[in-house]
């Protein structure tokens, strides 16, 4: 049984027999590799692509999924009573709440696997889902130079994780002030560009845009990025704001389908959970 509530919590080893079991899943293997199991799914009502994969994703494997709101776990019940209870009917939960230290207090009375699905600190699936992606599109994926340009928040930090995890060369474009704490910072968008091969964005919220209109991403700046440079925008993006409308119109857009690994990802990221 293993948890996943941050990408430290994993070496390179458990990434790689994650990325072996989505090549498994993908292929047509472990169809019922859930079946009689249960997974407890904590959503609130706006989650979108992370939830349908969760929910597609156990039910191809056999499981039976039970989505709860997020917000049941605010009540006044301690998270431990709640855990205990679930102890005896759920063989995974999946939590999406924005304070992961309700996440790592729910798994430290959990005797199932805990599952990050988004918090304000982190997004674990997500980007081990592009990592995913990105391997079966580049040789040596890891030793790549990944730029994050965005603002200092869930996405920014779980490629930090991820950098720290699996030894990334990875740094943080932004305005000053914005910074990420403890990894290579660029604020030069040109210099940080030039030297990325893979350029990663998220969206930006209201009150920082107009710091970060000179850090929009676009075709010039894609061009002069390393050769067969990849743009991976976090969804949802806006053009107009971290992203130029013909970048994303673009083949430096790694495209909607490099998405699809979120459904054998999380697959995956469930069955090592349980079996680890």
């Amino acid at each position: 049984m293993k948890h996943l509530i941050r990408l430290t919590d994993y070496s390179v080893q458990d990434m790689n027999n994650i990325f072996i079991l989505a090549d498994e899943v993908k292929s047509g293997k472990h169809k019922k590799d859930l079946s009689g199991k249960t997974i407890v799914l904590f959503f609130p009502a706006s989650s979108i692509r992370t939830r349908v994969t969760f929910e597609k994703g156990i039910c191809l494997l056999g499981g039976q999924p039970i989505l709860i709101p997020s917000d049941s776990l605010d009540k006044k019940e301690k998270i431990e009573d709640v855990a205990g209870y679930l102890n005896n009917w759920a063989d995974c939960v999946v939590i999406r709440h924005s304070n992961i230290d309700l996440i790592e207090q729910f798994s430290s009375y959990s005797i199932m696997p805990t599952i990050n699905a988004m918090t304000k600190t982190n997004h674990p699936c997500e980007v081990l889902s592009d990592l995913y992606a990105i391997s079966k599109q580049r040789d040596g994926y890891l030793n790549l130079a990944y730029t994050f340009v965005g603002v200092n928040a869930n996405i920014g930090r779980a490629w930090a994780e991820a950098a720290k995890a699996f030894g990334i060369p990875f740094t943080h474009c932004c305005p000053k002030g914005y910074e990420i704490e403890h990894v290579n910072v660029e604020h030069d968008i040109e210099k940080a560009i030039k030297q990325s091969d893979i350029v990663l964005t998220d969206s930006i919220a209201k009150e920082a845009l107009k710091d970060f209109e000179p850090y929009q991403i676009t075709m010039d700046l894609m061009c002069s990025a390393k050769p067969n440079a990849m743009l991976n925008p976090c969804p949802p993006f806006t053009r107009g704001e971290e992203v130029s409308a013909d970048v994303i119109n673009s083949e430096f857009f790694v495209g909607y389908r490099f998405k699809e690994s979120l459904l054998y990802i999380q697959q995956a990221v469930i069955l090592y959970g349980i079996h680890a």
